[in-house]
């Protein structure tokens, strides 16, 4: 479910001490790095809720969405 990546990104992302941007970046850049890694490979069910789990993490840090 799109809503429970984003909020378990975005937990983890608040929880880190190990970042240099904001958490909404941390998050994003997670998020991207897995898509981006898993490639071709990622089953096309599997990218669609990705590429809408972003949506829910920009309305999870009050960021507009495109």
């Amino acid at each position: 479910d799109p809503a429970e990546i984003a909020a378990s990104l975005k937990r983890s992302a608040e929880r880190s001490h190990r970042k240099k941007g904001t958490p909404f970046q941390s998050a994003m850049s997670m998020l991207t790095f897995y898509i981006n890694r898993a490639g071709d490979n990622l089953p096309d069910k599997q990218r669609k809720t990705l590429e809408a789990a972003k949506d829910e993490l920009r309305e999870a840090f009050g960021r507009e969405t495109n």
